[in-house]
Order: structure tokens, then sequence, then C-alpha cells
């Protein structure tokens, strides 16, 4: 029989619009509710406007693990979010940049409430918050969305992945998945406000593990390095 020990939610002492944009935020029932509804408002869009197919959903691993990707547009989270299944969809957090998904109390609860994003904020992330994203993946059990090029090509060609993912796997048995989606950018690049249709494929490829990669730079360089060629490979 499973032991079941109970605990204090991680943010039950933070005030309502600090837990939105809080690394520690964990979802309740209301949260849960409307990500449910959420993701089968969003998996009927993309089917309808997008075409979304999705190859290779049997590699995805039980939580933990880490899904990666390309990343050309605002469509990219949101397919890889629609693609997971069960408990990994209830558990997934997208990874995304402080500045611009939680800029306002209104975004941030858009944000924490549909896609479950937990803020990175860029050129201001703290070692102290690497760690801690990193301890509650493991202790959590949690399913992390991430786009290791940091930003959004602004030409449709993907980029140099940046060391932050080794940061975060390097030493530890979490699983890395890498997916490559083709189709976003011609639907929705950078410099339009709004999608228009286009049909979007998702390639998950094989997991990769770093558990023997040392948590240091070195060693979050060469597992941003292996990522890289993983994703690319999906071509």
């Amino acid at each position: 029989m499973m032991e079941f020990h109970l605990r204090t939610a991680r943010d039950h002492a933070l005030a309502p619009a600090a837990r939105l944009q809080s690394l520690s935020r964990e979802r309740g029932l209301g949260s849960l509710v409307i990500g449910a509804a959420w993701r089968a408002l969003l998996r009927a869009y993309l089917a309808a406007f997008h075409r979304l197919t999705v190859q290779g959903r049997e590699n995805l691993p039980a939580p933990p693990f880490v899904l990666i990707a390309n990343h050309a547009s605002h469509l990219d989270a949101l397919s890889l979010s629609a693609a997971l299944r069960g408990d990994a969809a209830r558990r997934a957090h997208a990874l995304a940049a402080g500045d611009t998904f939680f800029r306002s109390p209104l975004a941030s609860a858009f944000a924490a409430y549909t896609v479950n994003a937990l803020p990175i904020w860029r050129r201001r992330t703290r070692a102290g918050e690497i760690v801690a994203l990193r301890e509650r993946l493991l202790e959590d059990r949690l399913v992390y969305i991430l786009f290791p090029e940091g930003t959004r090509s602004r030409n449709g060609v993907m980029a140099t992945f940046q060391p932050g993912i080794g940061a975060l796997v390097a030493g530890t048995p979490v699983p890395v998945v890498p997916c490559r989606l083709d189709g976003a950018f011609a639907a929705w690049p950078t410099h339009r406000r709004l999608p228009r249709p286009g049909r979007l494929r998702l390639t998950i490829g094989p997991s990769l593990t770093f558990d023997a990669a040392p948590s240091s730079r070195e060693g979050w360089e060469e597992v941003a390095r292996r990522c890289e060629a993983a994703v690319r490979s999906l071509a």
C-alpha cells in the first residue's frame, strides 16, 4: 500500500496576487477545473484551425519529465500542452517569460489558470529560483514545458540552446523529451498580433537522461548541446 503524507501547500502563506507569480504556486480545485476546460477548448481550436497532428506520443514517460522543442510562435506552448494527457496534463507547467506573460494581474491570472505557467524573468532569474524549480520537478513529479532557445525565432530558424535546461536536469534521473513543431512560424510569426489558420505537426522523440552529467557550467552546456541535437534530428 502506498504511504500517504499530508503536507502544507507550498503557496499557502502567499497573498492571491503574489501566488499567481510564484514558483511555489500549486493547483487547487478551481484551477484544475479551469485547466481541464481550457485544454478541451484548446484541443478543439488546434484541431479545427491548425489540424494539429501528433506523432510519437508513445515516447512520453510518466512524470516527472521535461518537454522541450524549437520555439517560433506562441502556438508552441499551446500545442505541447494540448498533446499531454491524463496525469501528465494535470501536472504540466509551461515555463514562460515573466516580462511577457506576467506583466499585469490580468495577464498573470490568464497564464496561471489556463496553461499553468510559471514565470521565468529574463535577465534577472536568480540561481535560487532555478534550484527551486529543480526541487519541485523531482519532489512534486511535475512536467515542465520549456523552450531552451530562450525566445521565439524571428525568422523561423532554430537558434542555439541555452544552458538553463542543463541547470534543471543535470545529475538527475528526470527524462528530457525532445519535440519538434512544424508550421507554427507560418501560422503565428512574431510580427503578427493574431494567428492565422495553418497546419501544425508535432513530432515527439525518444527521451534523454542526464543523470551522469555534472551539475556545473560545463555539464549544463553539454546537456544543452545534446538536447539541441536531439530536436534538430526530428526535422
